[in-house]
């Protein structure tokens, strides 16, 4: 199983979360925390501190969010539903963004 060690806010994360939903992938979240030199386990698993790391089935680790979306995008194929998957993010990103300046 594929395993994203990541955080929440990390836009890279989000871009490779929605992408693994677009391929349909099962993936395993690893939370780490916002301090990068508090990535204890990060550091001593894959001599890295940077998110997104995707973990992948052999034991690879592809670091950064453009790395892993061609990886991902070279080894797997999009699901015949990944447009809608894609067109509901944008419209719940466009709801946050209208509703975060309605606040302001």
């Amino acid at each position: 199983m594929l395993t994203l060690w990541q955080t929440e806010w990390c836009r890279g994360s989000q871009r490779v979360r929605q992408r693994l939903t677009e391929l349909g992938l099962d993936v395993l979240l690893r939370q780490v925390p916002a301090e990068p030199r508090r990535r204890y386990e990060l550091l001593a698993r894959f001599d890295e501190t940077q998110v997104p790391l995707l973990e992948t089935d052999t034991a690879l680790a592809i670091v950064g969010s453009d790395e892993i979306l061609a990886w991902l995008d070279e080894h797997y194929e999009e699901r015949t539903d990944a447009p809608m998957h894609r067109a509901r993010a944008e419209r719940s990103l466009a709801k946050r963004c209208a509703e975060s300046t309605a606040t302001v």
